[in-house]
């Protein structure tokens, strides 16, 4: 078999969807049956998840480092937070789709800046950028409400028929359907022959280019792709909380996404869907234990992950359900070792 047909059947492989991806999306949705009284916190993660995704779009796949992604989930957020105080677009799904366009619109300006050097010089634009749009957020107090954040957001019903309630039942419903469809887009573009090339850029560039690669344009387009995502999970952000302040920007929101992803693992879009239901639990359980050092134990397990290596966890981790999994299916969990940490 050529070297064609033999990348042709390694990427249809891929594509394919495994048993294991089925037991995450049924244990995901159990949760909600199982723990009725969490559902605040399990929107949080939801929410954490789409964010930790579109990161992982341009680090895992595309290798552009970002310290400032929060700057299109604010974007997001205060597009929607804005779209329904002065009752311009009512309906939270069109007002989604309106947020995730304008964050979109500022990727792609901004994206030209991006692509230009290499890690630390994207470190510093990215975060540069993210500053920029805080310190704007701040100036215009009088459309972004400042340091108060915007007041009396209301929000209507999804498609007019499920009211935003107390207990946060509807909002999370409502996150985990908009992160499964876009995690569904997410899936088919990282396994589509675009996805290969993104893949090929980040291990070289210099040789991606010059098989015919256009490295710029492929770049500009995941990072438009990811400024998008991104906005959706900053919108969600708003409309689920009815709240939007100078917070959404803030450098504290980005680097809780690194760890997020240093937990989870980058290049599979799996990592920051795991990475941010470990991430959340462990900040539940130390914020509890200690209140005034919950910090300091979550950059422990981050020593513990480095010196451990992910791999060796995640092969203990995923050593029963896999054994489960070939007994009665024949087949192995793909909830598994990324590519990057395999290799």
């Amino acid at each position: 078999m050529t070297p064609q047909g033999d990348v042709a059947n390694l990427a249809i492989a891929r594509a394919r969807w495994h048993a294991g991806e089925a037991v995450f999306w049924i244990l995901v949705v159990a949760c909600a049956f199982v723990f009725p009284s969490r559902y605040l916190i399990m929107t949080d993660i939801v929410r954490l998840a789409l964010f930790a995704m579109s990161l992982d779009l341009i680090l895992g796949y595309a290798g552009i480092v970002s310290l400032g992604h929060a700057a299109f989930f604010g974007v997001g957020a205060y597009c929607a937070g804005l779209l329904s105080l002065h009752g311009i677009i009512n309906e939270p799904v069109l007002a989604l789709l309106v947020a995730g366009l304008a964050a979109t619109i500022v990727g792609f300006l901004t994206s030209f800046l991006v692509i230009r050097g290499a890690d630390l010089t994207r470190l510093m634009v990215t975060l540069g950028i993210a500053l920029l749009l805080e310190a704007l957020a701040e100036r215009f107090s009088n459309i972004t409400g400042g340091t108060d954040g915007l007041q009396g957001i209301e929000m209507q019903p999804v498609l007019g028929l499920f009211a935003f309630d107390m207990f946060g039942k509807t909002g999370f419903f409502y996150c985990l359907v908009v992160v499964f469809l876009l995690f569904l887009l997410a899936r088919r573009i990282v396994n589509s022959p675009f996805g290969l090339s993104l893949r090929a850029i980040r291990n070289n560039p210099l040789r991606a280019a010059a098989i015919g690669v256009p490295v710029n344009r492929r770049l500009i387009a995941i990072y438009t792709l990811a400024a998008f995502y991104a906005g959706i999970a900053g919108a969600l952000f708003t409309q689920t909380t009815a709240l939007a302040s100078l917070d959404v920007f803030s450098f504290e929101r980005s680097a809780d996404l690194m760890l997020v992803l240093v937990i989870g693992g980058t290049g599979y879009l799996y990592g920051g869907l795991i990475g941010a239901v470990v991430f959340k639990m462990l900040q539940e359980v130390f914020s509890t234990l200690t209140p005034q050092y919950w910090q300091f134990w979550i950059g422990l397990v981050l020593v513990v992950i480095v010196l451990l290596g992910r791999a060796r966890m995640h092969r203990w981790v995923l050593w029963l359900p896999n054994r489960i999994i070939r007994q009665f299916a024949g087949r192995k969990a793909v909830v598994a070792v990324p590519e990057s940490e395999a290799s």
